[in-house]
């Protein structure tokens, strides 16, 4: 592509803003995305990444986006080498399959089990075989295929994104800034919700747990990664501190190993902290036209569940793309 020219600029290179640059570049269209961060940096890279609804409104479109993105990946765990996604088994503890909306008769699989079965000091839970992504490899692959479908992605600190996109040739200015919004488009209602998770190395666990109680900044869950074993978490809400806490590090292994000993001895290998993108409100997914003509089309709030509703999103931003262009 040539370095001035783009149909629609992208503003944001975490998993949703490069799942829909690649939307739109399947569509035809020319596509840069403008980011300050390297893929690789973003909030997404440090992403536990199960497929499963979380911390996300508004809860009756969350499901048709969820079960969009989960045929997806059900295609691209055909080569998870490549695209880092997998499909694995494992169980939410504390979850009643009554209490789901109707997205999860559409799960296949997807079965209450017998108390004694459910793993830990649970006495519920649904055994599933879900995507698994591994996050880093993940986006690495949506910047490849944007690339095959020649989308460029562009280090950039972006202050007026419609202003700019105009000044670059684009018609169209896609916001899938996360966190960010609040002070790009003056949203309020975003809020941080910090997550803290530990990697080890993995004592031979093969199947994910979790137990997430979604009115508590306290959760338990672990995700057999290639080459490490992903230990979580938390959910402050409006904690916006990038440094681990030592306390809660350790807090988060001993939840853990109630569920499997042998994580209590594991050798710590990182320590990561990522802010989710919440929106009480629910996702925004709109098209504006500015006062100098320019569309806006946003697509952020994602919450705790960008993973798993990225390809959905993605696939409504083209449609309001395509719409919203001559």
């Amino acid at each position: 592509m040539d370095a001035d020219v783009a149909d629609v600029i992208v503003v944001g290179a975490g998993v949703v803003g490069l799942t829909s640059a690649v939307r739109l570049a399947e569509r035809g269209l020319r596509i840069r995305v403008w980011s300050r961060e390297a893929p690789e940096e973003t909030t997404s890279a440090v992403a536990g990444a199960l497929w499963w609804p979380y911390r996300i409104e508004p809860a009756a479109e969350v499901g048709a986006w969820a079960l969009d993105t989960l045929r997806v990946y059900g295609e691209l765990a055909a080569d998870p080498v490549a695209t880092g996604v997998r499909l694995v088994a494992g169980v939410h503890a504390d979850t009643e399959l009554a209490g789901l909306g109707d997205w999860a008769r559409q799960v296949d699989g997807l079965r209450q089990l017998p108390p004694e079965e459910v793993p830990g000091p649970y006495g519920s839970g649904l055994a599933a075989v879900l995507p698994l992504v591994d996050m880093p490899v993940h986006l690495a692959w949506l910047a490849a295929r944007l690339k095959e479908l020649g989308g460029v992605i562009e280090r950039r600190t972006v202050t007026d994104p419609a202003a700019e996109a105009v000044a670059a040739g684009a018609d169209v200015v896609v916001n899938c800034t996360g966190l960010g919004a609040r002070e790009l488009v003056g949203d309020p209602g975003m809020r941080p919700v910090r997550g803290q998770l530990v990697l080890v190395e993995n004592p031979g666990v093969e199947t994910w747990f979790t137990a997430a109680d979604g009115a508590s900044s306290e959760t338990t869950y672990f995700f057999p990664q290639p080459g490490r074993l992903i230990l979580g978490g938390t959910a402050q809400d409006d904690d916006e501190r990038l440094d681990p806490d030592p306390a809660t590090a350790a807090a988060i292994v001993a939840r853990c190993a109630r569920v499997r000993p042998e994580i209590a001895d594991a050798r710590v290998l990182a320590h990561r902290v990522g802010l989710r993108p919440a929106r009480p409100s629910g996702v925004r997914i709109e098209a504006e036209t500015l006062p100098d003509g320019a569309i806006l089309v946003h697509n952020y709030g994602h919450g705790g569940a960008g993973v798993t509703v990225a390809w959905g999103c993605a696939d409504r931003v083209a449609e309001l793309v395509t719409a919203s262009r001559p």
